[in-house]
């Protein structure tokens, strides 16, 4: 088992592609053509996710003409040459099969608006909270006003 992990570390993508099922997304693919390689852009809605390790993938869905052209992409397959997400999809599934049966406006996926606050706009609350209470406690008096007991 630890060949399969040695083979596996050095194939994986160092920085995984950060999408989620329900997004519109570019994939740029290399393609090679006799002695020339170029990036080619797919653009589609994620369907489905499947996997794990190097033998994950990703389906993309798109309408070209009038038709589904559906792709299935390796993750960490060096033909993948990146990933860019263009729009974020409300979705309350796993797997999108349904979007196959769809024609025309009802293929599209609502989008997700909702911001994840930064750090700092995180934090500052915390900070104006510790701020107050230090200002509240009071000051310690002074060492000389400790009397001894009888």
């Amino acid at each position: 088992m630890n060949l399969l992990e040695n083979y596996e570390n050095l194939y994986l993508r160092k920085k995984p592609f950060a999408f989620d099922i329900g997004d519109t997304i570019d994939v740029h693919v290399k393609i090679v053509e006799g002695d020339k390689e170029r990036i080619q852009v797919f653009t589609g809605t994620v369907i489905k996710k499947k996997g794990g390790g190097l033998r994950e993938t990703f389906t993309v869905r798109r309408i070209v003409q009038g038709e589904g052209v559906e792709r299935i992409f390796p993750m960490h397959s060096p033909k993948v040459h990146d990933v860019v997400v263009k729009k974020k999809g409300k979705v309350r599934r796993a797997k999108l099969y349904y979007l196959r049966d769809r024609v025309g406006k009802a293929t599209k996926v609502k989008e997700r608006v909702w911001e994840r606050p930064t750090v700092e706009a995180a934090a500052a609350p915390v900070a104006a909270a510790a701020v107050a209470a230090v200002a509240a406690v009071p000051a310690a008096p002074a060492a000389a006003a400790v009397a001894p007991k009888k």
